[in-house]
């Protein structure tokens, strides 16, 4: 009876902290948001857009997760946005999210208005994806690539950024 009771217990725990986890996989984000995210003097953010239906974006994606790893005691923050229609994010982005267990804070777009979201970011910003922005206030550098990244490029554009 008591390996029973233990058992449950258990089972129990389990799913809270699996339903904990779900809950915060993904967050809604507004550009103004993100904006205020970006402005902290001692950080340098490298900004990630993405969307599951994008090959060389699910590619690239381990790539920033592991700088992320790679840098984590350092003044670094990854964030990885997806850009996919926000009917999206329970049937798509949240458990691609979880399937993949990135370490990254991983949020959902969260547009009225695509263009403007878009322009925003960066004026020359086409729209495709992925897209990557890295901010250092610090250093007042703000700049955009539409690019796919390898582990090589982005370690050293974040060393450059610092």
């Amino acid at each position: 009876m008591t390996q029973i009771r233990l058992f449950l217990l258990l089972l129990m725990v389990v799913f809270v902290f699996q339903a904990k986890a779900q809950q915060k996989a993904v967050r809604l984000l507004t550009i103004d948001q993100l904006e205020k995210r970006v402005s902290h003097q001692d950080t340098v953010f490298i900004v990630n857009f993405w969307a599951t239906w994008c090959g060389p974006c699910v590619k690239e994606l381990p790539v920033f997760d592991q700088l992320q790893k790679t840098y984590k005691n350092q003044p670094l923050k990854v964030l990885l946005i997806s850009m996919d229609f926000k009917s999206k994010l329970n049937t798509a982005v949240v458990p691609f999210v979880q399937n993949h267990h990135f370490t990254s804070e991983v949020f959902l777009a969260d547009k009225s208005s695509e263009q403007e979201f878009i322009d925003r970011i960066d004026k020359n910003w086409s729209g495709a994806l992925p897209g990557t922005l890295v901010i250092n206030t610090k250093k007042n550098l703000h700049k955009f690539y539409e690019q796919e990244f390898t582990y090589p490029e982005l370690n050293k554009l974040y060393q450059n950024s610092k």
